[in-house]
């Protein structure tokens, strides 16, 4: 084992990997299940971090100011998603298939670099007009210098795919639980020593400066190395994917967009981008899981293992099946989770965060179906899946909002998702001829049911919702073994691997080679 070991390693630090990695020693789906629930772990930080980082400005900044910080985040965000998207998929695809990572890590990092530096300059000269456009002149200034993170942000997340690409998951959840923290810690400090939204921008910037600077101790790919067959190779894979990329990061935040657009104040803004911020709990599994399903997928298929393969890529759809009473459980308790988090002035987010979460989980089902088709080598049709999302959610706000506002764009959004969703899945069963499992579905749907009504019904103030949630995050997955969900070996991998992923490696590998 520790030979295996030691080959793989020095041959990533001299820039080239044996072959006998494509090869996992171990199961490629418990290795995978190693780094979802690392990666996981992290970026679950986001939930802590972001709710306390929530909470802390919207009591500093109020729902007027909070509304703009929130139109920067959404718009800046949107901008870097979609600079990242266009390779994320891309690079972890040629990276995790390939000898000789280094010179695809140097391309990597050069188109990285040269696209979010010119979308910096294109979105400090549109700053004026997108401000003038939602009739917020103020924002002008504070987009303008969260443009500058765009760069360091991008660099980040390509050392990030990279080590995907390599198998690093665990040091890949290492980058990502330092980004959150570094945010929640600089934004208060900056904040609270006066700085305003400036202050919160900056936080932002720094946290992108300390991840990528975390990813640079894992792994240091050049600037320097040229390889133009390289790069034709993931500008083959990139450009069908780009359009795909773009139309999701769109469509992320077309509705609180339209709804400011169409009449909306900022004040119904802040409460629209209160209510999103906390329906991303099911996006972070999604962080989490679908690029390590498609390196994984990626690596399955190109030794050879083709029906293992699609074992697998069913057991990642069922997986988000799985995920569906803890949506459940969240439109249960929307407003007292808004209450504790926000405050009373935005408790009319709880009823849009009781759509959204929905919405939020159908797009977890379509990344994870998208992720199964690249590995299959139908990138194209991705596009075909997510371009009717753009037409549909527009038509629905156009009718919806003028009469139903914010709950016209919360309903939008979550339906045209589910129909999403349903799209990607299908197209991966006439691929692959796989499909959730029905019994899966039935569980789901029904537990789902139950811990909605107990969570209606179990009212609990203040600081006693973490019991509430604590017990209910209990209860589903007992719900899920009384009716047989779980196979007595996924029981034991789930619990050896969270053991792994909690207790030093150093150890395991003693007792493993004891």
């Amino acid at each position: 084992m520790r030979d295996r070991s030691c080959r793989s390693s020095s041959s990533i630090v001299n820039g080239t990997r044996d072959k006998s990695t494509h090869s996992p020693s171990a199961p490629p789906s418990r290795r995978m299940l190693d780094g979802t629930i690392c990666v996981f772990l992290a970026e679950a930080l986001m939930l802590p971090t972001g709710v306390i980082t929530a909470g802390f400005l919207t009591r500093r900044f109020g729902a007027t100011d909070y509304g703009v910080w929130t139109l920067a985040v959404v718009i800046v965000f949107w901008v870097e998603w979609s600079i990242t998207s266009i390779f994320e998929r891309p690079t972890i695809k040629v990276v995790s298939t390939a000898d000789d990572w280094q010179p695809i890590g140097a391309t990597v990092l050069r188109l990285y670099l040269i696209v979010s530096s010119s979308a910096m300059l294109l979105l400090w000269l549109l700053a004026a007009p997108i401000a003038a456009l939602l009739h917020e002149p103020g924002l002008t200034t504070y987009l303008r210098l969260f443009s500058l993170d765009l760069p360091i942000f991008s660099l980040a997340c390509a050392h990030r795919h990279i080590l995907i690409g390599l198998g690093k998951f665990r040091q890949r959840a290492c980058a990502g639980a330092s980004r959150w923290t570094a945010r929640l810690v600089l934004i208060v400090l900056l904040v609270s020593a006066g700085w305003s939204v400036t202050g919160a921008i900056l936080g932002c910037i720094g946290a992108s400066l300390v991840e990528c600077i975390v990813c640079r101790c894992y792994v240091r790919p050049s600037l320097v190395a040229r390889s133009t067959l390289l790069a034709h190779h993931l500008w083959d894979y990139a450009v069908p994917l780009f359009l795909y990329a773009l139309t999701m990061r769109f469509y992320d935040k077309l509705d609180l967009l339209a709804l400011k657009a169409m009449g909306g104040t900022t004040e119904q803004a802040g409460i629209y981008g209160a209510a999103h911020n906390l329906s991303l709990l099911p996006g972070l599994f999604g962080v989490a899981f679908s690029p390590l399903l498609l390196s994984t997928l990626n690596h399955m298929l190109h030794a050879g293992y083709q029906r293992e393969a699609r074992a697998l890529g069913q057991q990642g759809l069922r997986c988000v099946l799985l995920l569906l009473p803890f949506a459940g459980m969240t439109a249960g308790m929307a407003s007292e989770v808004v209450r504790l988090v926000f405050g009373a002035p935005f408790l009319p987010a709880a009823s849009l965060l009781a759509l959204l979460i929905f919405g939020s989980l159908a797009l977890v089902m379509l990344s994870v179906a998208t992720s199964i088709l690249i590995a299959a080598g139908k990138s194209g049709w991705t596009l075909a899946v997510a371009g009717p999302l753009i037409p549909l959610a527009l038509v629905g706000h156009l009718l919806l909002i003028p009469r139903w506002g914010a709950s016209g764009a919360a309903c939008v959004n979550t339906c045209v998702a589910g129909l999403g969703a349903w799209a990607a899945v299908a197209a991966v069963h006439r691929v692959w001829r796989i499909l959730p499992p029905i019994a899966t579905w039935i569980r789901s749907v029904c537990i789902c049911g139950v811990v909605y009504a107990v969570a209606v019904l179990w009212h609990t103030p203040g600081l006693w919702l973490l019991v509430k949630l604590s017990v209910m995050g209990l209860l589903i997955p007992l719900l899920y073994t009384v009716l047989d969900e779980f196979s007595t070996s996924e029981i034991i991998l789930l619990r050896s691997r969270m053991r792994w992923c909690t207790v030093p490696p150093r150890i395991l590998r003693h007792e493993e080679d004891r």
